[in-house]
């Protein structure tokens, strides 16, 4: 085998061992939240594991790993025909990683008020899904079905795993009590928060548009300094009538401070939009998912 070749399996290898232990890491989070506040406190959840929570709590015999491995047959079933197939594949080892970690002993966590359980709740397992989403699958759940609406529709992924919890939570508050229910709806917002924070908020692209007579200094200064491209469009003022041009650019949001230092020591009287963004395909700056 030539060098070339050892290095490309190399690298192989630990990309897929890197990814496994981003899937690990995060079931061990969600299991340490589920296990450690979730279930100790009588809340529920959401998706997959919000289901098989209230089958475990009318019938406590029967144990969360085994309900939510069962429950996630069939979607992997529909995730077959719409993911990626590494993704698949990743996510059938996240579904194993997953119901194993809800297999291991509770690890309580020292909180007993319900509003700070929730709160810790949402950010331990909010974290752990985050993380399991970094990677290049899942652990299954509404994981798989949120990622189908993000590819076809472009639906956040925290605000689609919301939306599917509200059928959850609704049928919570009617088999148990409303109590239980507006509790978990904390954790579930705070969950849904974090999620959007890790899978995307810490790729977050920013659109800037900027009107300078400037214009043509600062385009260098963008293109020599923070080495990103800039789309010039004209433009005309609604009120005077004059021509100019506007500038147009995408960077990442560690890019902005240094942006908005170029442009002022070129034209302090710029006029600048900054707006973020959903989602950005494309070489160098995009932040497309890997689904």
């Amino acid at each position: 085998m030539t060098a070339f070749s050892w290095k490309s399996t190399l690298g192989s290898t630990k990309r897929v061992l890197w990814n496994l232990v981003l899937i690990a890491v995060g079931s061990m989070l969600c299991a340490t939240g589920i296990n450690g506040i979730l279930i100790p406190q009588q809340f529920l959840s959401g998706g997959v594991t919000g289901i098989a929570l209230v089958i475990r709590y009318l019938i406590p015999s029967l144990p969360v790993a085994m309900l939510y491995f069962i429950l996630n047959i069939p979607i992997y079933a529909v995730g077959w025909m719409h993911v990626g197939r590494r993704f698949f594949l990743y996510s059938i080892a996240g579904l194993l990683i997953f119901s194993g970690a809800l297999i291991c002993p509770n690890v309580l966590l020292p909180v007993h008020d319900k509003i700070l359980s929730a709160l810790l709740a949402g950010i331990v397992i909010g974290v752990g899904s985050g993380i399991i989403l970094r990677s290049l699958g899942s652990a299954g759940g509404l994981d798989i079905l949120s990622i189908i609406l993000m590819k076809r529709f472009s639906i956040r992924l925290g605000s689609s795993v919301l939306a599917f919890n509200a059928l959850v939570l609704g049928v919570g508050a009617v088999l148990f009590s409303l109590e239980m229910a507006l509790y978990t709806l904390v954790y579930l917002y705070v969950n849904s928060s974090m999620i959007n924070l890790v899978v995307t908020g810490l790729s977050q692209r920013k659109a800037v548009h900027i009107i300078s007579p400037q214009w043509e200094t600062i385009t260098q200064e963008i293109n020599e300094k923070i080495q990103r491209g800039v789309t010039i469009m004209r433009g005309q003022g609604g009120y005077t009538s004059q021509e100019y041009q506007i500038l147009y650019t995408v960077i990442t949001f560690r890019e902005l401070a240094r942006l908005k230092r170029i442009i002022s020591a070129v034209d302090p009287n710029a006029f600048v939009v900054v707006t973020d963004t959903l989602e950005v395909m494309g070489q160098r700056v995009g932040n497309q998912p890997h689904w």
